[in-house]
């Protein structure tokens, strides 16, 4: 486990405007990035995650610019994924300001790209996005159960997720932002079950993301090995802060920053 737990706020960008919704379908607007990053700046985030849930290819440079501002106005690590293809594009988001890139679609198709960009950047660079889900009745099984999918949870792969995982690491991933896609949404708590069973699988730092919907959710994500928590929807509403969450992994015995 990392020495700190991290708190992390997750901005769903789309066109420029941060956005929310369930399996990133039925979005509503959220604010703006930049305001919204140099809120939880100050409110005591320990990191930003961007993620360009479109990512088509005429939006791109609205994502640059998005990222160049945030990094002009914040002072913790910005990790921004979405549409990341080729070190090419790690390279372009990382002059804009982004700190760590986070891929996922384009590593499944093609697993090489986490060696080429750990090997070209430093695998501290590199996130790996899972979007995991329970296989689903009829679906191809997987030895685990779980499966990772792409669209947004909407396709599964029938690649195991936790081999996956594992695998991810073992070619230079650095890090493992792991989304329940199961509880995404649905505010009834993060997937213990899956971080447990991907944290006896990998020794890389792992961020829960996914069901957050209470402060007393994130004191047992980090018991079953989370090293990292990521919210957005409960922060960028003003549910709570994140130094409700600090508070309470404190009084639980976690050293936050």
């Amino acid at each position: 486990m990392s020495l700190s737990i991290r708190v992390i706020p997750c901005l769903d960008v789309d066109a420029g405007r941060v956005v929310k919704g369930v399996n990133f379908e039925n979005l509503r607007d959220a604010g703006d990035p930049v305001e919204l990053a140099g809120t939880y700046d100050g409110g005591g985030a320990d990191e930003l995650t961007f993620l360009d849930v479109t990512a088509s290819s005429g939006n791109r440079e609205t994502t640059y610019d998005v990222v160049r501002r945030t990094a002009d106005q914040v002072f913790i690590p910005l990790t921004v994924g979405g549409g990341v293809r080729t070190t090419d594009d790690v390279d372009r988001l990382l002059r804009a300001g982004a700190d760590k890139v986070g891929v996922n679609t384009a590593a499944i198709a093609r697993p090489e790209l986490i060696g080429e960009i750990a090997e070209r950047f430093g695998r501290q660079v590199l996130v790996l996005s899972a979007d995991v889900r329970r296989v689903r009745e009829g679906g191809e099984p997987t030895p685990s159960g779980f499966e990772v999918t792409t669209h947004g949870g909407r396709r599964g792969t029938g690649t195991d997720a936790l081999e996956w995982c594992a695998r991810a690491a073992e070619l230079g991933a650095g890090e493992i932002l792991l989304n329940s896609m199961d509880a995404d949404g649905t505010k009834a708590g993060f997937d213990l079950e899956l971080i447990r069973a991907v944290r006896s699988r990998v020794d890389v730092p792992l961020i829960a993301s996914g069901g957050a919907g209470a402060v007393e959710h994130f004191v047992p994500a980090v018991e079953a090995g989370a090293d990292a928590v990521l919210a957005a929807t409960v922060f960028h509403f003003g549910e709570f802060t994140i130094a409700d969450v600090k508070r309470s992994l404190r009084q639980a015995g976690y050293p936050v920053r």
